[in-house]
């Protein structure tokens, strides 16, 4: 048996995204009488294993649910076929992309030397061959190991664009929990909060944030989350709830769905390498995530419906705080 925090530290994935699994069916997980921890047995790990080979070849967690289902292994042939028949597509269509590039840099030295003004886009044989190839940048290259495969995976994965957002001052109903499972613990007691108070109805436009406090380590046993909840100013929280005043600022914003947090990653790198902004990171003793937040869309609304089978979708916003340059 391997608790979560072994695992986690073993296959490189996030404690959140092994209970993501869980809490979807894809990887069981165990509790044992008079111990705290969840834990996981022999066979669960080679689910995983699974899992993790499957989700690095790019398919998604509803099909890697229909294949675990599948004892005949009858849907994973179906869907690696339909992979390779999506791979000879982009290959393809990189082959086409390779040989355009190459006649355009071909022409475009030879042009330069006979000092002759070219317009390359619009000559026939070259509209021609471009003519059927998507818009979208394809990121396969034709021999595609398993590491290949990861890193085209990123590519697809990667930003394509970032909101600016000022969040203004509020202020919020506060819950923190170190111990294991946190994000769980503290969501549990904001959800009742946000019932009982009908929070909703008070302040329609309530917003729901979290963050690590601490963040998930090697060095600790367990780590934390935090979440706050905006409330009228004049709103009174009852225990264990505290009530904080928000400051707000400016902050660099990506939408992910749950639980892409290694987004989290993409966004840091777009604020590194922006020509106006630079990150803006809180410096406390305490680890919390630089003063980063997740801002979880449409939590307050769906906590206020008790959480409607076919609610509005719940993405997440990662709020990465910046500055002008």
């Amino acid at each position: 048996m391997l608790t979560i925090s072994q695992v986690s530290r073993a296959f490189n994935v996030t404690p959140r995204m092994l209970r993501h699994y869980e809490k979807i069916g894809l990887l069981p997980g165990k509790r044992i009488d008079d111990y705290a921890y969840r834990v996981y047995d022999e066979d669960a790990i080679r689910r995983l294993q699974y899992i993790i080979v499957l989700r690095k070849l790019r398919i998604p967690l509803k099909e890697i649910s229909a294949i675990l289902n599948d004892p005949e292994q009858v849907r994973l042939i179906e869907i690696i076929q339909e992979n390779i028949n999506e791979l000879n597509i982009e290959i393809t269509a990189l082959n086409t992309i390779r040989d355009v590039l190459k006649i355009i840099l071909s022409r475009l030295s030879i042009g330069k030397e006979a000092k002759l003004k070219l317009d390359l886009l619009s000559e026939a044989d070259i509209l021609n061959l471009i003519e059927p190839l998507s818009p979208s940048r394809i990121p396969f290259k034709e021999e595609c190991s398993i590491e290949n495969l990861n890193k085209a995976n990123e590519v697809l994965d990667k930003l394509k664009n970032v909101r600016i957002v000022l969040l203004p001052p509020c202020t919020v109903a506060a819950y923190h929990f170190v111990g294991e499972n946190p994000e769980e613990t503290v969501g549990d007691a904001v959800d009742k909060f946000v019932r009982e108070s009908r929070l909703y109805q008070l302040k329609a436009d309530s917003r729901m944030f979290g963050f690590d406090h601490p963040s998930p380590s090697p060095e600790r046993q367990y780590h934390g989350y935090e979440v706050w909840v905006t409330i009228p100013d004049d709103m009174e929280v009852p225990e264990p709830l505290v009530k904080k005043s928000f400051k707000g600022g400016l902050y660099a914003a990506h939408t992910i769905v749950f639980p892409n947090f290694h987004e989290w990653e993409y966004l840091k790198k777009w604020v590194e390498e922006s020509d106006k902004y630079t990150a803006d990171y809180i410096e406390q003793e305490d680890d919390i995530m630089g003063g980063c937040l997740e801002e979880h869309l449409n939590w307050v609304y769906s906590s206020h419906m008790h959480w409607p089978e076919n609610g509005i979708d719940g993405n997440i916003d990662l709020l990465l705080p910046i500055k002008m340059k």
